[in-house]
């Protein structure tokens, strides 16, 4: 059997898809997300679902001592779970704010904080976080889901420095608009109606399989190669 991977947000969208990769490529997989239906529907072979609240250290330190104990060490964690909440600034409640501060930047330091010392005492191991293009620049409407994105890109950049000593790879994974159910939580109509109406000038957003197969590659790389980031969107999209 293959090493363990750990895949965060994994009932729907892109955490969904990179589940079934690696337990199509033989790897014991351990499934978080809130929704256990969605994930135990999947049926995957050497698969263990857990409903767990991400940002909750606890939760996801119970998960991943279960999947230890049944399957090994943690070789790779994968930190998809996230949310974004497009609003206007000087509109948007500040509760969408928090819950996305929430989430998209302690969802990813929950599982890191539980697996990096052992793979640091290990020297083997990989982190690889899901950011985005709005980690990298700017979008109208996007204000404090850039923010979040970039304190994704910046926390694995610097613990990657920290730790590439130790053989740990820090990876980050920066889409462009993937066709996920990423923007069905906006709230705001109109955003949601003029975003998806720009979708249609680039063909509609990369597949989530797509992402999937990016990091596939970058994982299956020989441990002493670090592809620190993948920046991927459909040609289309100009920014």
């Amino acid at each position: 059997m293959k090493k363990l991977i750990v895949v965060t947000g994994a009932s729907s969208g892109i955490g969904r898809e990179i589940a079934k990769k690696f337990s199509n490529n033989g790897h014991p997989v351990l499934l978080l997300a809130r929704r256990l239906e969605k994930m135990e529907e999947l049926n995957l072979p050497n698969s263990l679902c857990k409903s767990v609240d991400v940002t909750n250290l606890e939760m996801v330190r119970e998960a991943i001592k279960e999947a230890e104990q049944k399957f090994g060490k943690v070789d790779c964690l994968i930190n998809c779970a996230g949310m974004m909440l497009l609003g206007h600034p000087q509109e948007q409640n500040f509760d969408e704010w928090n819950d996305m501060i929430d989430l998209n930047i302690k969802g990813i330091l929950t599982g890191t904080n539980i697996v990096l010392k052992d793979m640091v005492q290990r020297n083997e191991g990989t982190i690889i976080n899901i950011s985005s293009i709005a980690g990298r620049k700017t979008f109208d409407n996007h204000a404090v889901y850039c923010g979040t994105k970039f304190a994704v890109h910046a926390i694995t950049e610097n613990i990657r420095k920290e730790v590439s000593q130790s053989n740990v790879r820090m990876i980050t994974i920066s889409p462009g608009v993937v066709e996920t159910p990423l923007l069905s939580h906006t709230t705001d109509e109109n955003i949601k109606s003029d975003y998806n109406e720009w979708k249609k000038s680039i063909e509609a957003g990369l597949e989530p399989e797509k992402i999937a197969s990016c990091i596939e590659f970058a994982y299956n790389q020989p441990q002493d190669i670090c592809i620190r980031e993948i920046v991927i969107a459909k040609t289309k999209q100009a920014d």
